[in-house]
């Protein structure tokens, strides 16, 4: 009988823990789900706006020769083809061709009066004096000049100067240096092209905006969503703190969270620099020239992006940096949740080694990773402050030139899930000093 009863009572020992074990599995797996989709869409995210900076880039507008060229070729073309004179305008053009007119009547005559030296000449003189009135010619001059204005006014011959018009562009277009340069912006667009199923930059932007709009509500529902689970996580301390049986299962299970939360901190961006020119409008021969989302500078980058770009130059004092962020922000708190886990789990000779309590309760002193959410932030201030004042300068507001700069530099979800991590570590290393069995000094 006694036997039975101790049977069941270990039975009803490892039910809570099993239950628990369970119900926080569950929990993690949704952690899990929330922090890779959050990850996932935190690299497309980053992709999209990598290609919409490129196309929208500056060198392939305000600094392009094509899109200079097409803006002028298109002002020029409408101004020769819709160009009309008023009626003082045409007064003042006919008075302008009547000279014109008359100065050459007055050369040839001129030339006429000169006493020709050959027979021949003397012969053409002859004849022009006897055949050709010239104060007849010249009283048709007003309506010589009335026909040529009328010409020049004919919608035919308004395309025909405008195609004499746009010849200069047409031979600068034939030159090897444009010609190179727009066959490569071509080649980079029609990528693009290709890439979103799209067959024009407006049909681009467009998707590419309505993307980046869908996916920046989503990426912030996940990472809440991971939060949640980790305040869920929270309140089951609270409720079961008099429970000591179950502690040790609890703290395990909050550790693999804290993983969770680490591994999306340290690999979804953090921070977001975007500068631009969001509309440059001046005027040009009457008509507006309009540029508009020039990107000037375009960066995202997560802590372990920051660390390979470091380690990557050729500068010995960036490596440095970069080993040093990589060490101290990244295998430090690592090697502090697995010490606390073999700590609590594990026989009083290994959770006594002094490399595992070190590790488990004095290296959060050495782990930069306070310090890093903290020098993103004073980044993320300082970048703000410095680009809103350097793109202030550049606004202009005239009747001939309006320029309008923005800066979209804003923190982003990577931010939110790495500082989560270090107040949970925080939170966690607090705990263990409360249950564990050992001397935690």
């Amino acid at each position: 009988m006694t036997t039975k009863k101790q049977t069941g009572n270990v039975k009803t020992s490892y039910l809570p823990k099993i239950l628990l074990i369970l119900g926080l599995g569950v929990l993690l797996c949704g952690e899990a789900y929330f922090g890779y989709r959050l990850h996932t869409l935190s690299d497309q995210q980053e992709q999209l706006k990598e290609d919409y900076s490129n196309v929208n880039n500056i060198t392939f507008g305000l600094f392009s020769v094509e899109q200079w060229r097409d803006k002028v070729a298109g002002i020029i073309n409408h101004q020769v083809r819709h160009f009309k004179m008023t009626p003082k305008q045409k007064k003042d053009l006919q008075v302008e061709v009547q000279q014109i007119i008359l100065a050459l009547i007055n050369k040839a005559e001129a030339l006429l009066n000169k006493k020709p030296k050959s027979l021949g000449g003397k012969i053409k003189k002859l004849a022009v004096k006897t055949f050709v009135n010239s104060d007849s010619i010249k009283a048709k001059v007003p309506g010589f000049a009335k026909m040529i204005i009328a010409k020049i006014d004919n919608p035919s011959n308004k395309s025909k100067l405008s195609t004499m018009a746009l010849g200069k562009f047409n031979q600068a277009q034939q030159s090897g240096y444009l010609d190179s340069t727009i066959t490569a912006n071509d080649s980079v667009l029609n990528k693009m092209y290709v890439k979103y199923h799209v067959s024009s930059p407006d049909e681009l932007n467009n998707k590419l905006s309505t993307s980046l709009d869908s996916i920046r509500t989503v990426t912030y529902d996940y990472s809440f969503g991971m939060l949640g689970c980790v305040i869920v996580v929270l309140l089951l301390w609270w409720l079961l703190r008099a429970r000591v049986d179950l502690h040790a299962t609890l703290f395990i299970m909050s550790l693999l969270f804290a993983f969770i939360l680490l591994a999306v901190g340290l690999t979804a961006s953090m921070i977001e620099v975007d500068a631009r020119i969001k509309s440059l409008d001046f005027v040009l021969l009457g008509e507006h020239v309009v540029f508009k989302n020039q990107v000037l500078f375009f960066q995202s980058k997560s802590i372990l992006d920051v660390v390979e770009v470091l380690v990557k130059q050729p500068a010995v004092d960036s490596i440095l940096v970069g080993v040093l962020i990589l060490v101290f922000s990244i295998l430090f708190p690592v090697m502090k949740l697995s010490s606390t886990g073999i700590h609590l789990l594990s026989k009083r000779k290994i959770a006594e080694n002094k490399f595992i309590k070190y590790f488990a309760f004095q290296s959060g002193k050495w782990s930069m990773a306070d310090v890093i959410v903290i020098a993103i932030l004073m980044t993320y201030i300082g970048l703000n402050g410095l680009l809103e004042t350097q793109l202030a300068s550049l606004n202009i507001k005239s009747d001939f030139l309006t320029i309008i700069t923005t800066n979209n530099t804003a923190l982003q979800p990577g931010y939110i899930i790495f500082i989560s991590f270090v107040l949970y570590g925080l939170i966690l290393s607090t705990i263990l000093k409360f249950i564990t069995p050992y001397d935690s000094h």
